[in-house]
């Protein structure tokens, strides 16, 4: 029965084994470095509120008779009338107040927050090259400074006047209450009787961060004349199927008419590695879905790079073990695998002459 023997092997084997298995673990090393861990939130010590000292005073919408208090004025009309309210302010200190009120326009900042423009300068009357919006219509006339004295609630009336040429739909704008370096702003929802068109759109989609951190940037334009709680819902498809992405949710923002404003929109079901297209859907009550689309790449380059350092080191341990076997035969040795045959043992030489023997 013939016995197969495992070969002993040279030192060139043993030496390419090694670098071999060296480069292997150097790449699984440098993909398991890249490979980002599950991070923990980090998490801060909860500082303590700090204790403001009291206002001493408030201002909200008075409420009419047995009427429940107003989070907000509301007010509608055709251009050309003049509307009227009350605002109420509250003096709960023991000493006298001198509270002064203006009316203020409201716009959406950049990220979505309600905002209201300073005071109009009075030369020119504008700000910005922009021409005054609704803040200006408000008026307290002789009441714009109001002294309270302690413990004392006062009811200020103001009116607020339509342009025979102002344009129908909302008008977003504010009262405004300061004293003793604080403000306190109370929301006027201004609404002019006409035609009112609820539309919008959705531009500038993209995708920033990966996996659990990745997020979609997009921004939203009110392109009507009313006021929108949009609506958001997110769609992906990859290269294997649908990917996870957002259920329709309503956005914590109430975008003005005009407004424009850049959102993020956490997106913790992107791929690892795919690449995927995305539609972006937005929708407002009365409003007709807008939609954008975009794609994205994702690839771990961390372990991409990882493993690619393993490869570029596998390639060069294979290059070296060849140039090494190749410069042992150009030196004409025996091969790494054959011993030596003593010369008295070697097997005698026949003429080749055809004769026999």
């Amino acid at each position: 029965m013939p016995v197969l023997h495992t070969p002993t092997p040279t030192p060139v084997q043993r030496l390419c084994t090694a670098l071999l298995a060296a480069a292997l673990l150097l790449g699984a090393a440098g993909a398991a470095t890249a490979t980002p861990a599950a991070t923990a939130t980090p998490v801060t010590a909860a500082t303590p509120a700090a204790t403001a000292d009291e206002p001493g005073w408030t201002a909200e919408p008075a409420a009419g008779g047995a009427a429940p208090t107003r989070p907000y004025f509301y007010l509608a009309g055709p251009a050309g009338t003049v509307l009227e309210d009350r605002l109420a302010l509250t003096n709960t200190s023991d000493r006298e107040r001198t509270v002064t009120l203006r009316g203020a326009d409201a716009y959406n900042t950049a990220d979505g927050a309600l905002a209201v423009r300073p005071p109009t300068p009075a030369a020119g009357g504008r700000q910005n090259g922009a021409a005054p919006g609704a803040g200006s219509w408000i008026s307290f006339g002789a009441a714009a400074t109001v002294k309270i004295p302690p413990r004392t609630r006062a009811v200020v009336p103001f009116t607020v006047t339509l342009p025979p040429a102002a344009l129908p739909g909302d008008h977003p704008a504010a009262v405004i209450a300061a004293a003793d370096g604080r403000e306190a702003g109370v929301r006027v929802h201004l609404r002019v009787g006409g035609p009112t068109l609820a539309a919008l759109t959705v531009e500038d989609v993209s995708v920033r961060g990966k996996g659990a951190r990745a997020v979609v940037a997009y921004t939203l334009v009110n392109r009507g004349n009313v006021a929108l709680a949009p609506e958001l819902s997110l769609r992906a498809e990859g290269l294997f199927g649908e990917v996870p992405g957002r259920t329709s949710r309503v956005l914590p923002v109430e975008l003005l008419p005009g407004q424009r404003v850049s959102l993020t929109e956490p997106w913790p079901g992107a791929p690892v590695l795919d690449e995927v297209a995305l539609a972006l859907t937005v929708t407002a009550p009365g409003a007709a879905p807008a939609t954008a689309t975009a794609s994205a790449w994702f690839v771990p380059w961390g372990i991409a790079a990882g493993v690619g350092a393993g490869l570029l080191g596998l390639g060069g341990v294979v290059l070296a073990a060849l140039l090494l076997v190749r410069g042992r035969r150009a030196r004409g040795g025996p091969p790494a695998d054959e011993e030596p045959v003593p010369a008295g043992n070697r097997a005698p030489e026949h003429e080749l002459t055809g004769a026999s023997r």
